[in-house]
């Protein structure tokens, strides 16, 4: 037989109502910020579907190439390169309206020559040569980060087997055209 007093019927009681009085006056995250993005990863408002669904076939890619690049950067583009067998994957992210980071994931799972450059587009004086950043080597994993002062910048990604390229990609850092 068990003998429940009336004071624990009571601490039971008052306890209950005061969780249920907290749970009624607590803020309330909003459904975006208890669901984070593929990985953990900021997903950019400017994404397209084809990224955002990069980002959530390869989470743990985008999540360590999200962290290559630091605090305060946001996917803004996702590519499978050269086509859908994926050799490499470029990731490109923005920081606000002042930088921009780009990673390429070797997806091969061997070392392989690889290059990465992301070079500024805004304009400069006459004469003024543009500021590109550069990482280029063989590589098992990835080449970069690599970053400039430009929201709107150039992106080349090469990947070499054999002395062939299997990737040479170049354009402008999406959205921008």
């Amino acid at each position: 037989m068990s003998f429940v007093s009336s004071k624990s019927v009571l601490r039971v009681t008052v306890a209950a109502a005061a969780l249920a009085s907290f749970a009624l006056t607590a803020p309330q995250a909003s459904a975006v910020e208890s669901v984070p993005a593929a990985g953990g990863v900021r997903i950019s408002a400017v994404a397209d579907d084809a990224t955002r669904a990069v980002a959530q076939a390869q989470p743990a890619a985008a999540a360590a190439t999200a962290n290559l690049c630091g605090a305060g950067y946001e996917l803004t583009f996702a590519e499978q390169l050269p086509d859908s067998r994926r050799f490499g994957t470029l990731f490109l992210y923005r920081k606000g309206s002042s930088a921009s980071c780009a990673v390429f994931d070797n997806n091969l799972g061997t070392a392989k020559y690889m290059k990465l450059k992301l070079c500024e587009t805004k304009s400069r004086p006459a004469g003024t040569p543009r500021v590109c950043s550069t990482d280029e080597g063989t590589f098992s994993q990835y080449a970069g980060p690599v970053r400039v002062n430009d929201v709107c910048g150039e992106v080349t990604a090469i990947l070499k087997q054999d002395g062939i390229a299997i990737i040479d990609r170049v354009r402008l850092v999406p959205p921008c055209k």
